[in-house]
């Protein structure tokens, strides 16, 4: 299925790109989500006019992305966790709990922006935490995790 990308999409291309993908992807996922649409003469010449816009918005998203992530680079936030005397915690710290904890320090974040590659934090200590704010812009925050 061919398709026009309406916005840069990681590992697939960027915008205004006429890409092939599976059905299902295009159907189910990219055309819904409003992040493409489907490759035909009068779409190619319709997304032609609306370029300049679509553009504009995507520089808008992208310096809006790079203030957040200037914010969060100075940013150091503290969760406060059960744990033994080993300093193993009761239970574990996710991207749901990094995110309201950000978000509570005053730079909005959801989870999905939170990343962590090698799984749940499970012990006290201070760790760098990945954000990726926008599909560009990547910021690391300076997570402290301490014993209520």
């Amino acid at each position: 299925m061919d398709i026009i990308l309406l916005e840069k999409i990681a590992n697939l291309g960027n915008l205004g790109e006429k890409v092939s993908v599976k059905p299902g992807y295009g159907r189910n996922y990219l055309i819904p989500q409003g992040k493409a649409t489907v490759a035909s003469a009068a779409k190619l010449a319709e997304f032609e006019q609306r370029r300049a816009d679509l553009e504009k918005k995507a520089n808008a998203e992208l310096a809006a992305a790079q203030v957040r992530a200037a914010s969060l680079a100075e940013l150091t936030v503290t969760i406060a966790q059960k744990a033994g005397e080993d300093g193993r915690l009761y239970g574990s710290v996710g991207t749901r709990d990094i995110a309201e904890a950000i978000t509570a320090a005053g730079v909005p974040v959801v989870k999905q922006e939170v990343r962590l590659p090698n799984g749940v934090i499970r012990a006290l200590g201070e760790y760098s935490v990945a954000l990726q704010i926008h599909s560009d812009v990547d910021a690391v925050v300076a997570l402290k995790v301490v014993a209520e």
